[in-house]
């Protein structure tokens, strides 16, 4: 008789990593700006843009790059938010570019500046550089659970980058920059990201206190008075920032963070009223004394009525925005073709929709705003697929601060809100927003492969072996 032992290996349980369908997804993300970029060049000139195939190849080193750090590093990380965020960055550059071309503009800075240095360039700079970023996070970041360790020290390097625009010069009213030396860095971009990280790692501690100690009065779930302490404490510095630096949309981010994060980790209801009504609260009452919050909300209020009249141009820059909203139409006047660049040299920064809006008109613009919640389904999967908290938490508050800047920039140059200083992720002119946007993903990504990667198979028990007896 001889007895023959029949035991499990042990190892990861196999699942696909999707990294070819990232690559070809890429391939279309790379394609589709090349040849927008070929139809500018045939409205604005009739022919071929020379930079054309330089700039194609810059697009897909920089994407091929990024897809070669995420095979190998991030292997079962999410296959969409890569090819996403690389086509909304292309099609940025193709539309900032096109701004470029305009006699207009180039007329204007030369008339105010002495010449014009075409922005074009610089944002692929910056996109480099985000990409660099990009891989930064992915090869140092091995596992997002490390930042839970930094919960404070986050909450206060994020005052420190809040704080100090407070010591720079205002920007057309608004002090969300700072300057070092030739360099102007809007630190709100990247606070966004350090604040979740806060967020994440206080309310996993927290949330038992904040969601069951309550009492229920007509139904709702009120929070003791200690527990409402954080919330307090958040909505008054998203006050103090909007007074003394009159940044409106740093402020709703910022504010409108916590409370999404908060609701997602007690799932009581009773937070999103305390913080609609808080926020209203403020926010009537910053623009009742506030100088340059109460324009904005004039302006937003009948852009056309202080179309003339308004010092600080938002009325004329809203007004002439709606006006571009409705000469696209539903198909729009075709890339190149349009008049967005009258309202200056926001054109290609806050009002860049306006650029999308008229050229490719509503169906267009609904392309670009599918491609943004795209990202953000993704990331609210990632965190549904997380193991655990602090990784749930973080994937879901950076996607509701890249889905609330969204909202804020598109709603307030369509009119829906006052106008804010933010800028379109990805797409706007603006280095610290496209550096900060590529580190979001670079996180998002980290958290996707820890969330996708097979969990290794459970070791045997003696007992569960399985002895065959065979019979000679």
């Amino acid at each position: 008789m001889s007895v023959v032992t029949n035991t499990t290996t042990i190892g990861a349980i196999d699942a696909p990593s999707r990294r070819n369908t990232e690559l070809a997804l890429l391939g279309f993300a790379v394609v589709i700006p090349v040849f927008a970029y070929l139809n500018v060049g045939l409205a604005l000139d009739g022919k071929v843009p020379s930079g054309m195939l330089g700039y194609g190849i810059g697009l897909g080193l920089l994407a091929g790059v990024a897809h070669l750090v995420v095979r190998k590093f991030a292997k079962y990380a999410d296959p969409l938010l890569l090819p996403l965020a690389t086509l909304l960055n292309g099609l940025g550059l193709v539309l900032i570019w096109r701004l470029d071309q305009s006699p207009r503009l180039v007329k204007r800075a030369e008339d105010l500046f002495g010449s014009y240095s075409p922005d074009a360039p610089k944002q692929l700079m910056y996109s480099a550089i985000g990409i660099a970023l990009f891989v930064a996070v992915l090869l140092v970041l091995k596992d997002h659970r490390v930042l839970q360790r930094y919960t404070y020290i986050s909450m206060a390097a994020a005052l420190v980058l809040l704080i100090l625009p407070m010591f720079f010069p205002a920007v057309n009213g608004a002090k969300i920059w700072i300057s070092l030396g030739p360099f102007t860095i809007q630190p709100g971009e990247f606070a966004k990201i350090i604040i979740a990280i806060f967020f994440s790692g206080y309310l996993m501690v927290k949330r038992d206190a904040l969601a069951l100690a309550s009492r229920r009065f007509m139904g709702l779930y009120l929070p003791r008075g200690r527990d409402l302490g954080p919330i307090l404490a958040i909505w008054a510095v998203s006050i103090l920032i909007l007074v003394f630096e009159t940044d409106l949309g740093t402020s709703l981010l910022f504010f409108g963070l916590f409370v999404i994060m908060l609701y997602v980790a007690t799932e009581r209801t009773s937070w999103i009223v305390f913080g609609l009504l808080l926020s209203a609260a403020g926010a009537v009452g910053v623009a009742s004394f506030e100088p340059h919050v109460q324009s904005r909300v004039n302006a937003w209020l009948d852009p056309f009525s202080c179309y003339e009249t308004d010092p600080s141009g938002a009325c004329q820059q809203i007004a002439d925005g709606l006006m571009s909203f409705g000469s696209g139409g539903t198909l729009g006047t075709g890339l190149g073709q349009g008049n967005s660049d009258l309202i200056g040299f926001a054109a290609n920064a806050d009002f860049i929709l306006t650029t999308v809006g008229e050229e490719l008109g509503l169906a267009g613009l609904m392309a670009f705003f599918l491609i943004y919640g795209l990202i953000v389904e993704r990331g609210v999967r990632t965190a549904l697929a997380a193991r655990d908290p602090f990784g749930k938490l973080l994937a879901i508050g950076l996607s509701g601060a890249f889905a609330i800047q969204v909202f804020v920039v598109a709603g307030g140059v369509m009119g829906l809100i006052p106008l804010t200083g933010m800028t379109m992720p990805f797409v706007a002119y603006g280095g610290s927003s496209v550096l900060a946007n590529w580190a979001l993903i670079g996180i998002l990504i980290r958290i996707s492969d820890t969330a996708r990667r097979p969990a290794p198979a459970p070791a045997p028990s003696p007992d569960a072996e399985m002895t065959q007896v065979v019979r000679p």
